[in-house]
């Protein structure tokens, strides 16, 4: 999976695969920024603070981001530094040109030192992940050899195989627990909270969730290496239990329609819509739903916060 999403990245306009919330609706992107304003005050306004966001695709989100802090949080637009962890040139190129001030980074490990507030939307779903299969009193892996699925002995996955059924599938993802883990000793060391949005259970639980898009359309994640981007659930579960090993608080998960709502996702919608002509207002209130109806992305996505622990309750994540 590794080697063929970076081909993947590498080489082809992902956007002609699928579509993400920033591309959805200009709201999505505006409310992450006054999230971001509104986490940075209680901060206590850091002058400088790194704005950093990983997996920034074609610099949609940030730019809806920046013009909103730009409107109603003018000091904490000038306090803050952007900071963009993209390893495609491609996507480089097109971020430069609606944000054109970023700083960009192959890693989030090059971002500078200093407080941080990290946005992450569908970034972690494709990272590469292992599939663990549970095989009489003990466990395989499953990898592709050759173009086809093999499997070899393995050491059991950190939860209680005895619950687990012969066959079922367990997915681990040792590169996001890498990058929350990273995240959550930054944080909890020079201060700052990060925000994850992806898909995923709230709760850990066995499943093959592997899945791949090629021209818009389901298909086999084993055909064409690089010609499809491969995606899976994210364990939030398990990288909640990470932040906190590592020192972060951690809040959430909770359906991102409920934390988009509480964000004020339809109002800014309803004001904007107002200022529209009739097709392209009906447009702009189909996309908010789109995010946040149950049945649509509203349930399935999730959010999750990291935070220094001596910060109060992120926006969003009130009980």
């Amino acid at each position: 999976m590794a080697r063929a999403n970076a081909a993947y990245y590498a080489e082809r306009d992902p956007y002609a695969d699928f579509t993400t919330s920033p591309e959805i609706t200009q709201v999505f992107g505006e409310v992450l920024g006054l999230w971001a304003a509104v986490t940075w005050d209680a901060m206590g306004r850091p002058d400088p603070v790194l704005l950093t966001e990983c997996g920034p695709g074609r610099g949609t989100l940030m730019a809806d981001a920046l013009r909103a802090i730009s409107n109603v949080a003018a000091p904490f637009r000038a306090a803050l530094r952007v900071h963009l962890v993209e390893t495609s040139p491609r996507l480089r190129a097109q971020q430069a040109a609606r944000v054109p001030d970023a700083a960009w980074h192959d890693a989030l490990a090059d971002v500078p030192p200093g407080p941080l507030i990290l946005l992450a939307n569908e970034f972690l779903d494709a990272l590469p992940i292992r599939q663990l299969v549970r095989r009489g009193i003990g466990w395989a892996e499953r990898f592709v050899d050759g173009g086809a699925l093999v499997e070899q002995p393995a050491a059991a996955p950190d939860l209680d195989s005895a619950r687990v059924e012969e066959g079922a599938v367990t997915e681990l993802c040792e590169p996001a627990r890498a990058v929350v883990g990273h995240v959550a000793r930054r944080v909890a060391r020079d201060g700052g909270a990060a925000l994850f949005l992806d898909y995923g259970p709230a709760e850990s639980a066995p499943g093959d969730s592997l899945q791949a898009l090629r021209n818009g359309r389901p298909a086999s994640p084993l055909d064409e290496p690089g010609a499809a981007d491969l995606t899976a659930h994210v364990d939030f579960g398990a990288l909640a239990r990470v932040a906190r090993a590592a020192g972060a608080v951690a809040h959430g998960p909770m359906p991102q329609g409920v934390f988009l709502t509480r964000l004020g996702l339809f109002q800014r919608t309803g004001r904007l819509a107002r200022m529209q002509p009739p097709r392209r207002a009906a447009a702009l209130v189909q996309a908010a739903q789109r995010l946040a109806e149950p049945d649509r992305m509203g349930r399935l996505f999730k959010a999750m916060a990291v935070c220094h622990g001596d910060l109060p309750c992120p926006a969003g994540f009130e009980p």
